[in-house]
């Protein structure tokens, strides 16, 4: 069965992920770069800083969506043989 924290996960990841950009673009607006380059600048050195920042948050969510593939495989393959007659 997949984690029972795994939609919990995700949300935190996708929203510190979020957070990230947003807080290094709103460093560099406040050095007076313009917010649309800041926010440009902020997505391309967010997403791999977030990588780094992020890490335990990361493997977690990988974990539980590992266990999520791994359980729809069983499924599948159950499903499967029991349309050829197997059970």
């Amino acid at each position: 069965m997949s984690t029972p924290h795994l939609a919990r996960d995700l949300t935190l990841y996708l929203l510190a992920r979020l957070g990230l950009i947003a807080v290094v673009a709103g460093v560099l607006v406040l050095v007076k770069v313009p917010l649309l380059v800041a926010f440009a600048v902020a997505v391309v050195v967010g997403f791999p800083l977030g990588l780094l920042i992020l890490r335990k948050l990361n493997a977690r969510v990988t974990a539980g969506l590992a266990a999520r593939n791994e359980h729809r495989a069983r499924e599948r393959a159950k499903l499967r043989a029991q349309l050829r007659g197997e059970e």
